[in-house]
């Protein structure tokens, strides 16, 4: 029943942000943004930033679930860590696909997909491919235990790449374009980004929550294939 609730709740608060970004919010002012072609293209970072602060998220329940999994040995810890990984690295994809469309849209004064040269790019590209590794891992260790313990140590030790990446435009601000929102938020603008932070919150966590569920019936399953075979 409260699965069930969360997912109504977090439907909810999704269409409701795409509303307001669509119909209410103001466009997003900073400091190195230039002239689009239609300034309504900057909405995008009304889902950019929750998307992104989301990856982090996820990954931070990677951090926490893999240091109680080698703690106390239990498998739901290993288990709620593979699904904040998975989802985690949608959101770290989709971080990575609405920031190039902002990029293209004017916000960084250069009208392209991509900048090579951007700190801030390269770390966000970094820490997906540091959590894409972290399933392949998964995939190549064939062993339940082995499997958790080794994804465990990755997931600690790869947790790093969230500090950095989110403070990389504070720590090289000079090697990057990437802007640091300077701005007086409005009620509307604010109201906004809370409707659409919690959005993406619950949706973090239902995703989660149905990922738990389905390894849950996959570990049975498996289970049920060794007593079968033994």
């Amino acid at each position: 029943m409260l699965k069930k609730l969360l997912l109504i709740i977090t439907a909810i608060l999704m269409l409701a942000s795409a509303y307001l970004v669509l119909f209410y919010a103001p466009i997003p002012i900073d400091s190195k943004q230039t002239v689009a072609d239609d300034p309504n293209d900057f909405k995008i970072f009304y889902f950019h930033l929750p998307i992104a602060i989301s990856a982090y998220l996820a990954f931070t329940v990677v951090f926490i679930s893999s240091i109680l999994y080698l703690k106390y040995k239990t498998q739901k810890w290993d288990i709620m860590a593979y699904s904040g990984a998975e989802v985690g690295v949608i959101f770290a994809f989709l971080t990575l696909v609405s920031g190039s469309i902002w990029i293209r849209s004017g916000a960084w004064w250069a009208k392209t997909w991509w900048v090579a040269t951007d700190v801030r790019l390269n770390t966000s590209l970094i820490l997906f491919l540091i959590y894409l590794a972290y399933l392949m891992v998964r995939q190549a260790a064939e062993e339940p235990e082995k499997r958790a313990r080794l994804s465990a140590v990755f997931g600690i030790v790869g947790f790093i790449g969230v500090p950095l990446s989110y403070l990389s435009i504070r720590l090289w601000n000079k090697s990057t374009l990437h802007p640091i929102m300077e701005f007086h938020p409005s009620f509307n603008m604010l109201l906004t980004m809370i409707v659409c932070f919690s959005a993406f919150f619950l949706l973090t966590a239902s995703l989660i929550i149905l990922r738990i569920d389905n390894e849950k019936i996959k570990e049975k399953i498996n289970e049920l294939k060794r007593a079968k075979n033994l």
